[in-house]
């Protein structure tokens, strides 16, 4: 049987954290739509934006080595209750190794939808 240590983070001379960790999140963010967009909290996430209802834009600081990363998240939670889904959003801009693009939306209305809660996370090899 084998065993996952915990992270190890180092910090380099340039003052950037390394994660030498392969299976470790790589990026990630609790963040909101509903009104602002903004973070509630992130790691390797220079800024996100409004793309539009239901749809955000994420920066990484550090970049990703390749756009073949995994990402995986939660839909959060919204005035009305209902069942939400997120994921990459399917459109010109496909993932990039500088960032991507989500959409969510309202399974009861299947129609985009601002959320309050949404956290998302990247894994994957840093450049």
């Amino acid at each position: 049987m084998s065993t996952i240590k915990a992270d190890t983070v180092q910090n380099t001379s340039g003052g950037a954290v390394t994660l030498t960790n392969q299976y470790a999140s790589k990026s990630w963010a609790a963040f909101e739509q509903s009104g602002t967009h903004s973070f509630r909290d992130s790691f390797n996430m220079s800024s996100l934006s409004d793309l539009g209802t239901g749809q955000t834009r994420f920066v990484f600081t550090s970049s990703m080595s390749d756009a073949n990363y995994a990402t995986t998240g939660c839909s959060g939670e919204q005035s009305g209750g209902g069942n939400r889904v997120m994921g990459i959003k399917g459109n010109s801009v496909a993932p990039a190794t500088t960032g991507f693009d989500i959409a969510n939306f309202a399974l009861s209305t299947q129609a985009a939808s601002d959320d309050t809660r949404l956290s998302i996370s990247v894994l994957g090899d840093l450049a």
